[in-house]
């Protein structure tokens, strides 16, 4: 049985049930999830936060060890994954990337980092 690609799509998370082969293109996997974290460059990120969003990913994975990989399963690890990265931005963790070519603050208020609290 061939493998069918299944996704899930949020503004700022995406999950493949594939792998990327050395072409950049996405071929379908039932054993291979691949995350897209933040494709339009909203937020700055440091590797700090980026590695809690992809230990976060590997948790959820993690909890539907057993379970049917389906659409409606991917669906609710990308909506959790999308509400750590609201978190993220609401603590501080991230801030807008305000020379992105999206700057809508759909997020909620903008935490913009300053040069003063970097230090």
């Amino acid at each position: 049985m061939e493998d069918q690609l299944l996704k899930s799509t949020t503004r700022h998370i995406r999950i493949f049930s594939a792998e990327v082969d050395k072409d950049g293109e996405l071929v379908p996997s039932n054993q291979v999830l691949t995350l897209d974290v933040d494709p339009d460059n909203e937020f700055n990120w440091n590797e700090d936060a980026l590695q809690q969003v992809y230990r976060k990913f590997d948790e959820l994975v993690e909890s539907y060890t057993g379970a049917d990989l389906t659409d409606y399963n991917l669906r609710r690890i990308g909506s959790d994954l999308e509400h750590f990265v609201r978190h993220l931005l609401q603590t501080g963790q991230i801030g807008y990337n305000l020379r992105g070519r999206v700057v809508n603050y759909s997020m909620g208020i903008p935490q913009v980092a300053t040069e003063e609290s970097k230090n």
